[in-house]
């Protein structure tokens, strides 16, 4: 085991995935020379050169739309996208053509690409810097998404994004960029659909993913001392997600809390709790709970954020309510 940090895995995954096939390349805003505006493809220009780490313009619309050709024409392109929140500008290519071309040519052609992008609040960047607009991309036939909360996830999920044959949405969490945390020094590829039990319990079950992970493990931390034994899950991947895996933990423990950055309204925790309510209903004993930010935009206001985001303190209520 080695510590690595979260922003260093993904420039590892991006390394080797390049180095495993010639046909991967990187396309963006300031990735080439700058490293990107996080730093994640740091080093990867003098390694691999310009032609495969390639700058933009800064035109959303057209990274995807050349990432969507370069796919259709043999390459893996990996394109990020600076913000989440300007996926607004790469929906036509991403979600009426990447999504859609296996369907439209009969099977016969497919869109390897992976747009990453970073999304969530903690940093007082506001209500523009700040979005969580994965259930967007989650609702959209022919996408995958994926959102990992730890070094080793985010790792082993982008290196199985990138081999994917079909286009997949890869969402990091800027908050965690700086976060250190144990991995094999070998970290493996990990199978995009698979949620992970982080933490066992018995008494309630807390699915959550990205950086609402930690939110949740802090609120389970609490709960014990007060002789609860919450079971955490980290989703991993919300397209597809783990739907068996969720069902097995609440035929366990026969409580669901979600917990997730985003809004709370249409967002994924809607998805997961109507499933459960359907296929899970005879193993509910309460109610299930969604811990999830307001139906408004991000403050900018760093004590507004604070008041925004999921807390701990949250999650420990909403499981309380559960067991009352």
């Amino acid at each position: 085991m080695a510590e690595i940090r979260y922003l260093r895995a993904i420039n590892q995954a991006l390394a080797d995935a390049m180095a495993a096939d010639d046909s991967v390349v990187l396309l963006g805003e300031d990735v080439s020379e700058a490293g990107g505006a996080f730093g994640a493809s740091r080093g990867l220009r003098e390694r691999f050169g310009p032609e495969r780490v390639i700058d933009t313009p800064i035109s959303e619309a057209a990274i995807a739309g050349a990432a969507v050709g370069a796919a259709l024409s043999g390459l893996r392109p990996v394109a990020e996208i600076m913000f989440m929140d300007f996926t607004t500008l790469v929906m036509d290519a991403l979600v009426n053509q990447a999504a859609k071309a296996r369907f439209m040519f009969g099977g016969q052609r497919s869109v390897p690409l992976v747009l990453r992008t970073p999304h969530g609040g903690g940093l007082g960047a506001g209500p523009q810097h700040s979005q969580c607009l994965e259930a967007w991309f989650a609702h959209v036939p022919g996408l995958k998404v994926v959102c990992p909360a730890d070094p080793a996830s985010a790792y082993g999920l982008l290196r199985a994004a990138i081999a994917d044959p079909d286009p997949v949405v890869f969402v990091e969490n800027k908050a965690l960029y700086a976060m250190k945390a144990e991995a094999p020094e070998t970290m493996p590829v990990l199978e995009i659909g698979r949620a992970a039990t982080v933490r066992p319990g018995r008494d309630v079950t807390i699915v959550a993913y990205g950086a609402a992970v930690h939110t949740a493990l802090e609120a389970a931390g609490t709960l014990a001392g007060e002789g609860v034994e919450a079971e955490v899950l980290d989703l991993r991947s919300l397209q597809p997600w783990d739907e068996a895996a969720v069902l097995a933990s609440l035929s366990r423990t026969h409580r669901l809390v979600v917990v997730h950055e985003a809004v709370e309204a249409f967002g994924v925790g809607a998805e997961i709790a109507a499933r459960m309510a359907d296929i899970g209903f005879d193993e509910l004993d309460a109610p299930i709970v969604r811990v999830a930010a307001p139906f408004m935009p991000v403050p900018f206001s760093k004590g507004l954020e604070a008041a925004y985001l999921p807390s701990a303190a949250r999650v420990v209520d909403a499981v309380r309510r559960t067991l009352a």
